[in-house]
């Protein structure tokens, strides 16, 4: 007979005998169930569309925490990634999608624009592209750049210049900075609202004929030359000084002949030499400026002219103080000029040899005139102009040191054009007729052929051509001479051999027409100038020049050589 307890345990272990192959069944179904889910799952990635350059959130190698990367920062970019999106509940809906938006970095979009790849600078970390997708597929930026250094190194590092601000990552957009056009020129300080620049030039050489004589006698010789220079930075008005002057030294002295003939040559030949004038422009309106000018001009006379006398110890120096005060009105594209000019000339007592002086007062004069200009903007870069100028010259004393009245009334007429054809060729160029009557008979009507002329040519961006030209007509102290009419002409051609390293060729020829005993004499100069620009405040200068004066009148033609080297200081 069996026990209670041993009965119990037979009915269990039948009904788990029982039980069993419904387990069975369970947990058939159940491991059944997962495998499909994963199968469909594996499905699913097989079969989505993956767009270029797209990495699901799940792939992404972004989503390592920061137990595995040590990136606290990644943590912070995946908790905005599951961040959800503000809600849209009583915003405006916005229908249709613009064209190209699902387009990928790389190929053509539908509006058949190029993507492009990213761009990375020097220091910027570039993001490995995603995996499974090959090395060629295009990086996407998905959050802040990290630099392949910390900060800590580049913290005392020279921040990035304006030109560059915008290239990095990081740094405020801004436009670019024009790139300079001459990067070895004066940069110049500001004195208020003047833009002040300054320079000087120290040269030494030699002169094989400083007095131009006809038996040339050389003599070392050194030039200093100081430039000013300020402009005005004005919205209206302006205001402009330019002044420029120099001294040449010579080493020797050529003291009188031994056999007691007077010299036609001083003994001491030093010369200054200061060209400078203020400009200034008032606007009344939009159409009308008042002008003005004050220049002032100190030199002495050309060696060799036959205006020097005999004997002397130094050239007399003449200085020359005028001013003009104009109106210019517009009048749509014509333009009316006029102004009033006066200018007074003085020279010094000239010194001989002996130890006396003589004077100079014959030479004085003032010169009152006037000058009238009209002027139409024909074409753009075009405007055509006639000038007209009168004046009248009044000597302090009215004989001069041979009783001749050199007391006069002339002036000029000219018409031509200034150009500015895409700033390649700029200038204007003029042709008249010039004329000057006497009061003394015995002086004939001095007269010529007028003309003037400044231009550059732009040939490349390295080489620059300019043509110049003056006419003037000149006073004189010779016996039955009216005055001296002079033409001088000058090319010039400039040429970068490196930004630093600056060519000049020169030619010059003129004419100097005494009108009055049949004197010609013409002048040529042949010169080059070799400039090494070692930054913007220091130049090296080198001068090589020949120069010729051939008179038809034997015993006064000359020639002579200079060689200088020196140095530029500027700012």
């Amino acid at each position: 007979m069996i026990s209670g307890p041993a009965r119990g345990r037979r009915r269990r272990a039948r009904s788990l005998r029982a039980a069993w192959p419904r387990l069975a069944l369970v947990l058939a179904l159940v491991a059944f169930d997962e495998s499909s889910a994963q199968a469909q799952t594996f499905t699913a990635a097989l079969l989505r569309p993956v767009r270029d350059g797209f990495v699901s959130p799940q792939e992404s190698p972004l989503r390592r925490t920061s137990e595995q990367t040590g990136d606290a920062a990644n943590d912070a970019r995946l908790r905005d990634q599951e961040t959800p999106a503000p809600s849209r509940i009583g915003n405006i809906p916005t229908y249709g999608r613009p064209a190209a938006s699902g387009a990928s970095t790389s190929g053509y979009d539908s509006l058949n624009r190029t993507r492009k790849r990213a761009k990375f600078y020097p220091g910027q970390a570039t993001p490995k592209p995603p995996p499974g997708l090959g090395s060629r597929a295009p990086v996407v930026l998905t959050g802040p750049v990290r630099l392949s250094v910390p900060p800590s190194e580049t913290a005392n590092k020279t921040p990035i210049s304006p030109a560059m601000a915008g290239t990095v990552a990081g740094q405020p957009p801004r436009k670019r900075l024009r790139i300079d056009d001459d990067p070895f020129g004066a940069v110049g300080d500001y004195a208020g609202s003047f833009l002040v620049k300054s320079a000087i030039e120290l040269s030494g050489g030699y002169d094989s004929n400083p007095r131009r004589t006809f038996v040339p006698k050389g003599s070392p010789l050194a030039v200093v030359a100081p430039e000013f220079l300020a402009v005005s930075d004005w919205e209206r008005h302006a205001v402009v000084a330019d002044l420029r002057g120099s001294f040449a030294g010579y080493g020797n002295t050529f003291p009188p002949p031994a056999d007691g003939t007077i010299s036609s040559a001083p003994v001491d030949i030093d010369r200054p030499d200061f060209t400078g004038h203020i400009d200034g422009r008032l606007d009344v309106s939009h159409d009308t400026r008042l002008l003005a000018q004050l220049r002032l001009r100190v030199s002495t006379d050309n060696p060799g002219s036959p205006n020097i006398q005999a004997g002397l110890a130094r050239y007399p120096i003449f200085t020359t103080l005028g001013s003009t005060v104009g109106v210019d009105q517009n009048f749509n594209r014509l333009q009316l000029s006029a102004g009033g000019t006066v200018d007074r000339t003085v020279y010094t007592n000239s010194k001989l040899t002996d130890g006396s002086s003589t004077s100079n007062d014959d030479r004085n004069f003032n010169q009152f005139g006037g000058v009238g200009r009209v002027s139409y903007d024909l074409l753009p870069g075009v405007k055509p102009f006639a000038e007209v100028e009168g004046d009248s010259r009044v000597h302090d004393v009215k004989l001069d040191r041979s009783g001749f009245q050199r007391d006069s009334s002339g002036g000029y007429i000219k018409a031509g054009s200034s150009f500015e054809f895409s700033r390649l060729l700029t200038g204007e160029i003029s042709v008249g007729y010039a004329a000057r009557d006497y009061v003394d008979p015995r002086l004939n009507r001095l007269e010529g052929l007028l003309v003037a002329s400044s231009l550059t040519w732009t040939a490349t961006p390295l080489t620059t051509a300019k043509f110049y030209s003056t006419t003037s007509i000149d006073e004189t102290t010779l016996p039955g001479v009216s005055g001296v009419l002079t033409h001088v002409y000058t090319v010039e051609a400039d040429h970068d051999f490196r930004r630093w390293l600056t060519g000049i060729g020169k030619f010059t020829w003129g004419s100097l027409d005494y009108q009055g005993d049949g004197r010609r004499d013409k002048i040529y100069t042949v010169s080059g100038d070799l400039i090494y620009k070692m930054t913007r405040s220091l130049w090296i200068k080198g001068t090589l020049r020949r120069d010729w004066l051939d008179s038809n009148l034997p015993g006064n033609s000359t020639a002579s050589t200079v060689a200088m080297l020196g140095v530029r200081l500027q700012n």
